[in-house]
């Protein structure tokens, strides 16, 4: 993966076509540029059957740089880098401060191609681009180009990591009333790609994004918290004040019979990677265990005498006294 800078000093993560790529892509256009070529000069044979062999001669050379020169140089001014080769092979040629190309830059990788592709039958360019650390060849070097990679295997998306256990219920009396949407946005969006980006770089933008939350939230980071925790604790506080806010009437929101409503915590999906955030040592201190709950059916206790506890007596014993109605035999 190569890095550039633009003239914003941001830097942008880009992939450059390797040869087997760029190779398949040229030979593409090639390929068609010669059935034009071809159509174009049989058509042009016929128009100019009159005229003598020099004047067939300065046609067939001009239909050659018109077809086979200036129609790449064409395409690629007016595609912005993508020719059909390049379409069907996802690949786009942009500059080096990854910006698109324009008409100076599709000539002299055009006129330089027609010596290292045509002339050459390619070899030139097969060992510039084995050579290059980025795959260029040398009309690319030249016209300060390159050639990337448009399509990359995305990744599954739609997954942010939930935060750290130690970290659980930490927020609940931040307020989160000022932070605009725009803002959590872009937190949602880096929780969802950060494992996709420069370490470097994530962590610059997680530091940025956990800067202007706390900002809002007038509330900084915790001292040994990383951003990226941080903000995946944020935005789950959000969605469970949300959640409770949506559930306001359900079992989620209200009391029941069952006692007071919980916090509500969204349910992870199956099969989801762990935590990515570190988490601390585990605490010393023993759980603290509560009262002891008593098992079993209640026991019922006879007629009490003021002034003296009667002893408990299970379910199905009869108080002392109290009639069967059986009489024994005289």
């Amino acid at each position: 993966m190569s890095e550039l800078v633009t003239g914003e000093a941001v830097a942008l993560e880009l992939r450059p076509a390797r040869l087997p790529s760029r190779g398949l892509s040229t030979l593409l256009d090639l390929v068609v540029a010669l059935v034009v070529y071809v159509v174009v000069s049989v058509a042009l044979l016929a128009a100019t059957a009159s005229l003598d062999e020099a004047a067939r001669i300065a046609v067939s050379i001009a239909a050659f740089l018109l077809v086979l020169v200036g129609g790449p140089i064409a395409v690629e001014t007016l595609s912005h880098g993508r020719s059909l080769g390049k379409a069907a092979c996802g690949l786009r040629v942009v500059r080096d401060d990854g910006g698109p190309i324009r008409f100076r830059h599709a000539l002299v990788r055009g006129a330089v191609g027609v010596v290292e592709i045509l002339l050459t039958a390619g070899v030139v360019a097969c060992i510039a681009s084995l050579v290059s650390a980025r795959g260029r060849r040398l009309g690319d070097v030249f016209a300060g180009t390159l050639v990337v990679r448009e399509r990359i295997p995305a990744a599954r998306s739609g997954f942010l990591p939930p935060p750290p256990p130690w970290l659980a219920g930490r927020f609940q009396g931040l307020d989160l009333s000022a932070v605009p949407d725009g803002l959590w946005l872009a937190v949602r969006q880096y929780l969802g790609r950060m494992n996709q980006l420069d370490p470097q770089v994530g962590w610059s933008m997680a530091q940025r994004l956990a800067g202007d939350l706390a900002a809002r939230t007038g509330v900084p980071v915790p001292q040994g918290v990383p951003p990226a925790a941080f903000l995946a604790a944020v935005l789950q506080e959000r969605q469970v004040r949300e959640a409770r806010r949506v559930f306001a009437g359900g079992p989620y929101g209200s009391p029941g019979p069952y006692g007071p409503p919980t916090a509500y915590e969204p349910p992870r999906m199956y099969g989801a990677p762990p935590s990515p955030f570190p988490s601390p040592s585990p605490s010393s201190s023993p759980p603290v265990a509560g009262p002891p709950v008593p098992y079993g059916p209640p026991a019922v206790t006879g007629p009490s005498v003021p002034g003296e506890i009667a002893p408990p007596r299970e379910i199905g014993d009869r108080p002392e006294g109290a009639g069967t109605g059986f009489a024994p035999p005289a």
